[in-house]
């Protein structure tokens, strides 16, 4: 009886052992995982403790850096579509609201197409001889009794062109938010607190726009002049953040 409460105190000593050891050796393991960092470590760490201690902080780390990842691909294709498939991917992600915001700015920078000058259609087209022009007589026909002239009219001379935007009438866009204005709000002071100098003097305001999926709270500051709203706009847009000229048509 007494070898085997002997044998059985062994047995359960080296149970523990055996649990202790384990433990150090995945902690040790999520130590050199952390290090590592990256989508390999984390999903080799996840395979070789697949109920482990730190497998659901390695599942979410490996989100994280995937999303990182295909954010830094988006922002270095900078166009719309990239935004909008990294939108599709990570609806709920990180990034999602600076994705939006982007998709947003880039509907808002569509400039309409220009319209075709009126008369341009008609001038000068088969059928619409110009003015002025005359068929001579034939040969052998009584000549026509000339008629009293009447003094050409005076061209008058071309207006000068108007330009293409008033000084005073450009604005520009800093985000758009689905959430609420004060979403939008909060952006404005993260901006300014960042960029005191950039946006001195500027006041905002949050424009709201009703889309088919909802509405979203643009955060717009307008009456700049064209060179001072490509300035803010250049300056944020060279520290990644998102900026768009708003042209007078769309105030």
């Amino acid at each position: 009886m007494k070898k085997i409460m002997n044998k059985a105190v062994i047995g359960l000593c080296f149970a523990l052992l055996f649990g202790i050891s384990g433990c150090s050796r995945q902690q040790s393991d999520w130590e050199k995982t952390r290090a590592a960092n990256t989508t390999d470590s984390y999903e080799q760490f996840i395979r070789k403790y697949p109920s482990g201690e730190f497998t659901a902080q390695a599942q979410a780390r490996v989100k994280e850096l995937y999303e990182e990842r295909d954010w830094q691909k988006a922002r270095d294709a900078d166009t719309q579509e990239a935004y909008q498939a990294f939108l599709k991917q990570y609806p709920e992600g990180k990034w999602t609201e600076e994705a939006r915001i982007r998709v947003e700015n880039f509907t808002l920078a569509q400039a309409p197409s220009s319209a075709t000058p009126a008369g341009a259609e008609t001038a000068n087209t088969p059928g619409n001889p110009p003015a002025g022009n005359t068929t001579a007589p034939a040969p052998g026909s009584a000549a026509a009794p000339p008629a009293a002239a009447v003094p050409a009219p005076t061209a008058s001379p071309p207006k000068p062109a108007k330009p293409a935007a008033t000084a005073g009438f450009y604005g520009i866009q800093l985000g758009a938010f689905k959430s609420s204005a004060d979403a939008a709000n909060r952006r404005w002071a993260n901006l300014d607190k960042t960029y005191p100098k950039l946006l001195e003097g500027l006041t905002p305001t949050v424009s709201p726009k009703k889309s088919a999926t909802g509405t979203l709270y643009r955060l717009q500051v307008a009456g700049l002049t064209e060179k001072h709203a490509r300035a803010i706009c250049n300056s944020l847009k060279a520290n990644s953040q998102a900026c768009v000229l708003i042209l007078p048509a769309h105030q």
